[in-house]
């Protein structure tokens, strides 16, 4: 059975995260620090050219896109956007800080979604069927080796859920313009739902 590689990218720096606002749903740009940034990843770094790829639909990643991999067409799968934070989104922790519902929130966000907005459960459950239609669709396509530039939350819950060698979420957390490269294998796929974990994105330079 012909195994295919998908390689994750976490989008480039903003402003507004740095500033330490929660950024959902609200489609920021990507920072000039940013761009520069990813241009100078692009120059140095080894990232595989894919032959499909995938964005959320949300600015800071089709521009990260159009910076890594200039010139090939960017196929958005909204499956992939980040958690939408509802009337939370864009503001910072120490202007909610006051609010008791933020408060119940911080305690049972899996469970207790922002005004407006989803819950962990709800946004992880988003993901993951996202992230199984890609795969069929990628089986069913022929499509050996893609990339899905997203946010890192995303990232994170596919690894978590998916993702062999098994560790939590916060042990796949990753650097604006890095990632990790998974290896679907379909009997492993069809038998145990997992993925393999093989290299980091992109791979780190090999020693002389």
């Amino acid at each position: 059975m012909q195994s295919y590689v998908i390689n994750f990218i976490r989008h480039g720096a903003l402003d507004e995260t740095l500033k330490g606002c929660y950024i959902g749903r609200t489609d920021v740009r990507l920072s000039k620090k940013g761009r520069e940034d990813l241009a100078a990843l692009r120059m140095s770094a080894d990232y595989p050219y894919p032959q499909k790829l995938y964005s959320s639909p949300l600015l800071r990643c089709t521009e990260t896109c159009e910076l890594l991999f200039p010139g090939v067409e960017i196929i958005t799968l909204p499956a992939f956007a980040e958690c939408d934070f509802g009337d939370w989104d864009g503001r910072s922790a120490s202007e909610l800080a006051g609010d008791p519902a933020f408060a119940n929130w911080l305690q049972n966000s899996d469970k207790t979604p922002a005004p407006n907005g989803e819950s962990g459960k709800d946004f992880a459950t988003r993901i993951c069927r996202g992230f199984e239609r890609l795969v069929e669709q990628m089986s069913a396509e022929g499509i050996t080796n893609a990339t899905v530039v997203t946010h890192g939350g995303v990232i994170m819950t596919i690894l978590s859920v998916y993702g062999i060698p098994q560790a939590e979420s916060y042990r796949w957390r990753m650097d604006n313009g890095y990632g990790f490269s998974v290896r679907v294998n379909p009997f492993l796929w069809m038998r145990d739902r997992v993925v393999e974990v093989f290299d980091t994105c992109p791979p780190a330079p090999k020693s002389e």
